[in-house]
């Protein structure tokens, strides 16, 4: 049986990952770029970058073909732009990422670090009115909140 971290480092091997201060270096050279937020629509209505997509890693697979009920148009016709996928910490946009490709992407990258680096490097993040997030609230928002009962039990 695998673990998250043996998938993950096995999607790495064909996933191309940026860190945020490429991301920001990407967007500017290419205003063209697609941001694929693929975190759940809640985390993406409280903080996200600005302009771009939400589509929730449930159902990126269906979004990016013509005819089903989560068909997003723009996400359909990015197969030959570059594409960012972003989420949280950087495993949901991997596993996305690595999707993408097999359908057919040609430009696909995974943020290294996710959002939460994203915000370590003071990059900016907008609410869901497009209105600047302040660093301090999204600090907290990143902060890690695993609980107790969440962890690997221990022999005692």
């Amino acid at each position: 049986m695998q673990k998250l971290v043996d998938l993950l480092a096995d999607r790495l091997q064909s996933v191309k990952e940026v860190m945020p201060w490429d991301m920001e270096e990407m967007m500017q050279k290419n205003p063209d770029v697609l941001v694929l937020d693929v975190r759940e629509r809640d985390e993406f209505d409280t903080m996200h970058v600005a302009n771009s997509l939400n589509v929730p890693r449930g159902i990126v697979e269906s979004a990016c073909e013509w005819g089903y009920e989560e068909t997003e148009p723009e996400l359909v016709r990015a197969r030959e732009r570059e594409v960012i996928i972003v989420c949280r910490s950087g495993y949901r946009s991997i596993l996305a990422a690595y999707n993408l490709q097999l359908l057919g992407f040609q430009h696909v990258y995974s943020l290294r670090t996710g959002l939460r680096g994203y915000n370590d490097y003071e990059l900016p993040l907008v609410d869901e009115e497009e209105k600047p997030v302040p660093i301090e609230i999204a600090d907290v928002f990143f902060v890690n909140k695993v609980l107790k009962d969440q962890l690997a039990p221990t022999d005692e």
